[in-house]
């Protein structure tokens, strides 16, 4: 009798971690100004440059990002390139961290065979009081005029702002760069100012537009990568050039026939990354041969299960396909192999990419019994529960407002400053 009122196991959706998450690219966010990283930039930066490894030639590229198991404060990239005629570049950078949760304040020394050869980088912010200082300095130069930057800013959650200055150079003005960028609800805007038009007045070079860029940008969704995201973009850059760009990121769950999974399993879930961006000059007295007058590029990526992804991008001079496997060991490896088509000649070259990585540890793998996504249907009519793991049931209204305690920190979003 107590077999025959025992209940079905639910079904479960597998939930496989992400290639690459957090991004490498956010790492450095406390060193640039957030005007060059909102507005759909750092998403867009991602999908159109990670894995696509080809350029003008035959090219193959390594990357080892990598960190001590007895000492979780330091970490290592390193990463080298060649191409078919021999020429070699590569770079490392050695960061350290205080506080292993902080991505913000840091110290890294950075070596390069381009210039700078040698850099050492330092950010720290308070999150207490929203107050972030960096500096950037070339301790050995293949040029003269290098010279190092210091930042100030101000962050959060609905405000950034901040300037850099570079204090030992006689030709940069002050100041190198200063920024203002506010969030209004789903509506982003911002303004960055950087003196580089020669052409102005020293007493001047503040109003002329030339030397002005402004965004805007409206947003859905939060920054958890099992979030689905939007974001619409709009651009003038500079008085001559104006962007419109658009990111979509998806999370959608698909039917499993895998004769190697549990009869409860019964979907996964893919992430799914569509994004467009249009440049177009506005500045008819400076289009030139060399600068073209418009460009637009389009691509998508799609990681089918845990293992394998597929990205694809189409511009006007060249589309570029890639195919990249990741291994879950630890450390992770992941290989890729890039075509791309170059429109005008129409010759095709194939690159490769390897990655060895153990600075992001996904703590969930297949359909471990703590970590299961249920899905409403007609076999399961469960309405709230979405999000299990071990004891508490992580419930959608909690996705919904941004509570994301329950989930793996490799899932949760950054903090919340722009």
């Amino acid at each position: 009798m107590g077999n025959s009122l025992a209940k079905k196991p639910p079904p479960v959706v597998l939930v496989p971690p992400l290639f690459d998450y957090p991004p490498l690219s956010a790492r450095n966010r406390m060193l640039e100004s957030s005007y060059n990283m909102l507005f759909g930039k750092l998403a867009l930066k991602i999908l159109f440059e990670d894995y696509f490894e080809v350029k003008d030639a035959d090219h193959f590229s390594a990357k080892f990002m990598l960190k001590p198991i007895d000492d979780p404060h330091v970490d290592l990239l390193a990463s080298v390139s060649s191409a078919v005629d021999g020429k070699v570049e590569g770079d490392a950078s050695f960061r350290w961290r205080s506080d292993v949760d902080d991505p913000h304040t840091f110290l890294d020394l950075s070596v390069s065979t381009t210039n700078p050869v040698l850099l050492v980088r330092s950010s720290a912010y308070y999150p207490k009081y929203g107050i972030g200082a960096f500096v950037v300095s070339p301790l050995i130069s293949k040029k003269n005029d290098e010279y190092g930057i210091m930042g100030l800013r101000y962050a959060s959650t609905n405000l950034s702002l901040g300037a850099t200055v570079s204090p030992f150079s006689t030709k940069e003005e002050w100041p190198k760069n200063a920024w203002l960028v506010s969030k209004m609800g789903r509506l982003t805007v911002g303004a960055q100012y950087e003196p580089l038009c020669e052409k102005s007045k020293d007493t001047e070079k503040h109003r002329d537009l030339r030397n002005w860029s402004c965004a805007a940008s409206y947003g859905l969704g939060s920054r958890s990568p099992l979030s689905p995201s939007f974001n619409v973009g709009l651009e003038l850059a500079r008085n001559s050039q104006f962007s419109a760009s658009f990111y979509q990121h998806l999370v959608v769950q698909r039917q499993v026939k895998n004769p190697f999974e549990e009869d409860k399993v019964v979907g996964i879930t893919n992430y799914i990354d569509l994004g467009f961006e249009l440049q177009t000059r506005v500045d008819d007295s400076n289009t030139s041969a060399s600068l073209p007058d418009s460009s637009l590029q389009m691509a998508a990526s799609w990681q089918a299960n845990k293992n394998f992804l597929l990205k694809g991008k189409v511009g006007a001079l060249s589309s570029t396909f890639t195919l990249a496997f990741k291994s879950w060991w630890n450390p992770s490896f992941t290989f890729n192999i890039t075509a791309t088509n170059n429109h005008r000649t129409g010759r095709t070259a194939c690159g490769f990419g390897l990655r060895v990585d153990n600075l992001r540890e996904a703590s969930y793998q297949r359909a471990d019994p703590n970590f299961v996504m249920l899905t409403p249907n007609k076999e399961h009519l469960a309405e709230e529960t979405v999000w299990k793991m071990g004891e508490r049931p992580m419930l959608q209204s909690d996705l919904d407002a941004g509570n994301f305690s329950e989930l793996p920190k490799e899932l949760r979003p950054p903090q919340q400053i722009i």
